[in-house]
């Protein structure tokens, strides 16, 4: 007999001081006392560096990408940016993914300013995640908006869900791509692509 699927619970974005009441209750539960000096105004930073941490949810990363130049010679070759920083948060513990994207797309007729791909990067990097969704949605993003002939986007990063908690290896990092296009397509396009970023 198959079980009823749940609805899903309505997102209700809770207010400052809620947020700032949970930061003291995790304090207390970590077993340190609020109300003492040192941390009287954890609760505020902590919120302060959550706005930061997660911007990404403020932001559209299709309307980044909708202003390009067509006046561009009929250049046809990829367009590479790589070890673009990046700094996000696994979905599961809460702690940094830190690292590098590797991005390029091979323009139809059209290029787009080569800042707005750090910023795509960004964008989706200020959100809570795995490495693999962010990797997709990033390649995902710039087919859609700029229907290149082509994207590629490698991501390297640490994990210190794994680094500082659970096995510790502090020196592991994770790969993971996302090839569409000529690059899933084209093997010699694929492989210049990962020669060039290394």
């Amino acid at each position: 007999m198959t079980q009823p699927s749940k609805k899903p619970t309505q997102f209700c974005r809770p207010s400052r001081e809620e947020a700032e009441q949970a930061v003291e209750t995790l304090i207390r539960y970590a077993g340190d006392d609020p109300t003492r000096e040192g941390l009287l105004e954890t609760p505020q930073r902590v919120v302060n560096a959550y706005a930061e941490f997660f911007s990404g949810y403020t932001k559209d990363a299709e309307s980044v990408l909708r202003k390009t130049f067509e006046e561009v010679e009929n250049y046809d070759e990829m367009v590479i940016v790589k070890n673009i920083d990046l700094e996000s948060h696994c979905e599961h513990h809460m702690v940094p993914i830190i690292g590098q994207a590797h991005v390029a797309y091979i323009p139809n007729n059209r290029v787009v300013g080569i800042s707005k791909l750090a910023r795509v990067v960004d964008i989706y990097a200020k959100r809570l995640q795995t490495q693999e969704t962010m990797t997709a949605l990033i390649a995902n993003t710039i087919q859609s908006v700029l229907e290149p002939k082509g994207v590629a986007v490698v991501i390297d990063a640490g994990h210190q869900c794994m680094s500082t908690r659970g096995v510790q290896k502090r020196n592991s990092s994770t790969v993971t791509s996302r090839m569409l296009g000529l690059f899933r397509s084209d093997s010699r396009t694929r492989a210049e692509f990962m020669q060039l970023i290394k």
